[in-house]
């Protein structure tokens, strides 16, 4: 099929308004799926923890066969994409390789942070924008307030809007003509020497790693032997086809098409997304300009329960990498739980995620350290040290001054809200740049706060006193100076280093007390008592005491004078004195996990 009659779309908005949706219905009426029989919902979300929680994580292609109103054959490429904010780098990749977008708005919540977030990523990329309405068929559809938010707040023609009704069809065929009329063909001879950008992978444990690419020119077919312009490595090409739910061969892929190939590449590194495919015999004159380089923001060591699973782990973290671009590991190891891994992450859902895919996916006990964002450390020698480890942190008597990485946070809620909205933001230390009134019922607040305030529970607490309503999205901005301490917590006067945190001076007792209260109720009881503490170099903050298992040893005591039974309490007393300097206490798993949790996640 020649390039003017394919289409290269996605679907971009923010989260629940009915991406995965809109798929299943697009997929349904190219009859890709039967149509009778008990239906799958999300059928593109393919993961077990995407249909729990739904929601979108990784990505996903389909090629959609469509005949038009006026007779022609076309071939649609859709990508499904997420929507939560963590997973923006997915979006970008997904955005590289289409040429439009349809923008998806709730008919009953309008225009929301992430719909904005979403927008500018797609103009960026200078795709064309079809502005679709979702959800008309619920009661509470405002269609008319949505329009002056597509005209006002986006900037969009609202005259150029489709309405549709992802759960029942309604408005999905005129929206295929929109599609075709609206979305430009993409460029690109499949005469000139190819060009294929790696956008996506995943490991076929029998085939090695499958390939997934757009070709922006030339052509790929089983035997030719391909290079890799980023890494060199040569391949020779055993399939090539496009994705139809599952992989379906075809005898070659051509420029505008989007597809995968398989090579019998058993190397994992030699792969990577944003990678130029050209072909050996005629390269192209140099690669595609690929993707930003993602910048973590969270940072957790992953350490395996039994050090045995070491090598499992490793492994596990490089299938991951290779499905997931924006994971970034480097080996670690700690005396209190040996050898693992310290990986950086895209916020704390990515991380949420990460840890579940390995349990689930490889069947891996894993435990997490407390996660850290990346601090700027300045040196009285003039050096600058990078931290995101809160064991790599020096001694306060050398630092000049830290500074903490900074966000601009964009809230959208309804007015009512604004008050507790505020209250919470100046409890994450947040100081307010911008408030705008988008209409009469919702306001925009802008915000720079600390990303560590941000991590635990601020997304949470928005949501529940927003009741749900409120909408959040955030970008980094850049470092400013911050008062940090290192927070040790030593268990029987043991200090357990992967517990250690880097705090905010003034709410570093706030925390340790949390901690200490934790741990409390996560040991076990021994037959002494263990001291939990949280320290500030030698100053101890906070304390907790679990109480130890105690026999009756004056039961036997049954009269006479009462230093008999002062002699038999002390011999116990100095029983449980040598027993505390020998004895060893083991800290639970559960316990280490406890600790991640906050306040208002018991």
């Amino acid at each position: 099929m020649d390039t003017a009659h394919k289409r290269n779309f996605c679907i971009i908005a923010h989260i629940d308004h009915g991406k995965s949706t809109l798929a299943d219905r697009f997929i349904e009426r190219a009859r890709l799926v039967a149509s009778r029989g008990p239906q799958q919902t999300q059928i593109l979300d393919n993961m077990d923890i995407e249909r729990e929680r739904g929601i979108t994580i990784k990505s996903q292609a389909v090629t959609i066969p469509y005949t038009a109103s006026n007779g022609e054959a076309y071939e649609l490429n859709l990508v499904d994409t997420p929507g939560h904010v963590d997973f923006t780098y997915e979006v970008s990749r997904a955005i590289s390789s289409c040429e439009g977008a349809l923008l998806l708005i709730d008919a009953s919540q309008g225009v929301e942070a992430q719909t904005l977030a979403n927008l500018y990523l797609a103009m960026e990329h200078n795709l064309e924008v079809i502005p679709v309405i979702n959800k008309i068929d619920l009661p509470s559809a405002d269609i008319p307030s949505c329009l002056e938010q597509i005209d006002h707040d986006l900037g969009l023609d609202p005259d150029s809007t489709c309405y549709v009704s992802a759960k029942t069809g309604e408005g999905v065929d005129s929206l295929y003509e929109a599609i075709v009329n609206q979305i430009p063909a993409p460029t690109g001879s499949a005469d000139e020497p190819l060009k294929a950008l790696i956008f996506d992978s995943h490991y076929d444990p029998y085939r090695g790693v499958i390939v997934h690419c757009r070709l922006f020119s030339g052509r790929i077919k089983p035997g030719d032997e391909i290079v890799f312009m980023h890494s060199g490595a040569e391949y020779k090409v055993e399939d090539t086809g496009i994705f139809q739910l599952q992989l379906v061969s075809k005898p070659e892929l051509a420029a505008g098409d989007v597809g995968y190939f398989i090579a019998g590449i058993k190397t994992i590194s030699d792969i990577r997304v944003g990678d130029t495919v050209t072909l050996k015999a005629n390269p192209a004159d140099e690669p595609m300009a690929g993707f930003k380089e993602v910048k973590p923001v969270v940072f957790s060591s992953i350490y395996p329960v039994d050090s045995n699973d070491y090598e499992e782990l490793q492994e596990a973290i490089e299938r991951l990498k290779l499905n997931d671009a924006s994971l970034v590991y480097e080996k670690d190891n700690s005396a209190a739980l040996g050898f693992g891994f310290r990986c950086g992450f895209l916020g704390m859902l990515h991380l949420e995620v990460i840890q579940e895919r390995i349990e689930r996916e490889f069947d891996l006990s894993i435990v997490f350290t407390s996660p850290s964002v990346r601090y700027i450390v300045y040196m009285k020698n003039g050096e600058v040290l990078q931290i995101n480890n809160p064991l790599e942190y020096p001694e306060v008597m050398r630092i000049e001054r830290t500074e903490e990485p900074y966000i601009q946070a964009n809230i959208i809620t309804p007015t009512e809200y604004v008050g507790p909205i505020i209250t919470l933001c100046l409890e994450k230390r947040g100081v307010q740049t911008g408030m705008n009134y988008l209409d009469q019922k919702r306001v925009e607040l802008i915000y720079e706060m600390p990303l560590a305030e941000v991590l635990f529970d601020f997304y949470d607490r928005l949501k529940s006193i927003s009741r749900g309503y409120a909408s959040f999205d955030y970008s980094v901005i850049g470092y400013k100076p911050t008062d940090l301490v290192r927070m040790d917590i030593l268990v029987n006067g043991d200090p357990v280093d992967a517990l250690s945190q880097l705090v905010f001076r003034a709410n570093a007792q706030t925390r340790g007390r949390q901690v200490c209260e934790r741990l409390k109720s996560e040991i076990p009881r021994q037959q002494f008592k263990i001291a939990i503490q949280a320290a500030i170099g030698g100053q101890i903050i906070s304390r907790e005491t679990v109480s130890a298992y105690r026999k009756d040893v004056t039961a036997k005591c049954y009269g006479g004078d009462i230093s008999r039974k002062r002699k038999l309490l002390e011999k116990q007393k100095e029983g449980k004195k040598r027993m505390k300097m020998v004895g060893n206490v083991e800290i639970p798993q559960s316990a280490f996990l406890a600790v991640l949790k906050t306040e208002e996640g018991d």
